[in-house]
């Protein structure tokens, strides 16, 4: 069983009914998306928010510089090649988070895992092959990794998770291709996936973070 993560963590002191996982990009840490929460504007569903510290590594493509990274980057175009060690890794971290919120009482389908960046490509990577429903799925500026293998690893418990997917039409980092790439083959693979585009670059815009708000309150409040 993996070691758990290092979390920053939003209302850990109540019995929260629902958690949002929340996974930074390459170089940021758990801090990242912590003041997004408010803007959110969902006191009112008693959400614990939980925000993992990915490991310190060398990344390949930032000249080997340690940094917290979810995986390794050997290449500037990300799918070419892969680490997949690295995102077997990660991903083993995320399911001992997800079960961890289960022990405390949420059951698989109240926990939602979101991501940005490398983190929307972890939360691709866990969510597909967690074998029990998620609430949904928030995949921030991001890709599909390892997508070769996903359709035999993908497991059917989260064939009909809904799936939120945003992409800046000015992003020099995950090229909004990639982005629409990954779209086109999840919904081949018969996911319901909520896609949206904004004017921005490899960050987050605030029409984006009121449409992050809606989806997760639909998707929260329809679970029993």
């Amino acid at each position: 069983m993996s070691e758990l993560l290092e979390c920053i963590e939003l209302n850990p002191e109540k019995e929260a009914r629902y958690a949002v996982i929340w996974l930074h990009g390459l170089g940021a840490d758990g801090n990242d998306f912590v003041p997004i929460v408010p803007e959110l504007g969902l006191d009112d569903l008693n959400i614990r928010f939980v925000f993992p510290h990915a490991p310190v590594q060398p990344v390949t493509v930032n000249a080997g510089m340690p940094m917290r990274s979810w995986y390794d980057i050997y290449v500037t175009d990300l799918v070419r090649r892969e680490d997949a060690k690295g995102l077997r890794e990660s991903q083993a971290r995320v399911e001992a988070l997800i079960r961890r919120e289960i022990e405390q009482g949420i059951p698989s389908e109240r926990i939602v895992l979101a991501g940005f960046s490398q983190g929307c490509a972890m939360t691709l990577q866990t969510g597909l092959r967690w074998p029990e429903r998620l609430a949904g799925l928030v995949c921030l500026s991001g890709y599909l990794p390892l997508a070769e293998v996903v359709d035999k690893e993908r497991h059917a418990a989260n064939q009909d998770t809904p799936i939120f997917m945003a992409h800046g039409t000015q992003d020099p980092v995950v090229p909004l291709q990639r982005g629409e790439n990954t779209r086109k083959l999840l919904e081949k693979m018969g996911y319901d996936v909520e896609w949206h585009t904004y004017p921005m670059p490899h960050s987050v815009h605030p029409h984006e973070v009121r449409d992050i708000a809606k989806f997760l309150r639909q998707i929260l409040t329809a679970q029993p």
